[in-house]
C-alpha cells in the first residue's frame, strides 16, 4: 500500500488526499508546492472554488475516518476513505526511554543525598500527586497520539475517529468458570517443585 499525499488549498483548508502520481504531476507543472515533508503535504498555488465551509454541500470532498490501534510500544494510525486505506503509519512510543531517564535522575538525587552535602533534603514524604496524575510514560503515549490526531485533522477532511479498545482475559478463554483467587493460582498450583521436576 502506498500512502496518498495530503493536499491543502491556498487558505490552508484540507482537500481530498491524492495519489502520489497525481501529486507529482501537480508539482512538476508548478500548480502546487511542498508544504510539509512528513506527512507529505502539498499546497495548491491557485485558489479553487471549493472550501471547507461548503464541504457538506460540495460532493467533491469525501471525508475520511481516522482509525487508531493503541499499543504499549507502537500505535497504528490509518486514514480510511470510502472503505479504502489511503494513509497509514506506526507511531513508536518512548515509554521505556522515559522510565529509564527518570530512574537515572532519581539515582543522581539519591547519590547527592548520600554524599553528605548540605543541600537536597529527601522530599519524598511531603509530596502529593495531583488529582488525575498518570505515569509520565503513559502521559507521553496519550499526548503523542493526540498530537498526531490533531495533525491529521489539519491536513485531511475528517468526520470520524475510531479507537480500537480491546481487553483479552486469556485465563477466562481457557477456563470460563474462573473467578476471584483462582486467577492467582496458575497451572502448577498444589504441585511440589520436586514432584514437578520428577
Amino acid at each position: 500500500m502506498q500512502n496518498y499525499v495530503f493536499v491543502i488549498d491556498t487558505n490552508k483548508q484540507p482537500l481530498n488526499p491524492v495519489h502520489p502520481k497525481k501529486a507529482r504531476r501537480l508539482l512538476d507543472r508548478g500548480k502546487a508546492a511542498v508544504f510539509r515533508m512528513y506527512p507529505f503535504t502539498i499546497i495548491l498555488k491557485t485558489a479553487i472554488r471549493q472550501s471547507r465551509r461548503c464541504a457538506n454541500a460540495n460532493p467533491t470532498i469525501s471525508f475520511c475516518q481516522i482509525k487508531i490501534d493503541p499499543g504499549s510500544k507502537t500505535t497504528g494510525f490509518a486514514l480510511v476513505q470510502d472503505d479504502q486505506v489511503v494513509w497509514a503509519m506506526e507511531l513508536e512510543h518512548r515509554g521505556g526511554l522515559i522510565k529509564k531517564k527518570l530512574e537515572s535522575r532519581s539515582a543522581v538525587r539519591r547519590g547527592r543525598r548520600n554524599r553528605n552535602t548540605r543541600y537536597r533534603k529527601p522530599r519524598f514524604l511531603n509530596r502529593r500527586r495531583p488529582k488525575g496524575w498518570i505515569a509520565p510514560s503513559l502521559e507521553h503515549r496519550v499526548l503523542t497520539t493526540e498530537t498526531w490526531v490533531k495533525r491529521l485533522i489539519k491536513f485531511c477532511p475528517v468526520n470520524q475517529i475510531w479507537i480500537e479498545r480491546v481487553k483479552f482475559d486469556t485465563q477466562k478463554m481457557q477456563n470460563p468458570e474462573i473467578s476471584g483467587i483462582e486467577y492467582q493460582q496458575g497451572e502448577l498450583a498444589g504441585y511440589e517443585v520436586r514432584e514437578y521436576l520428577l
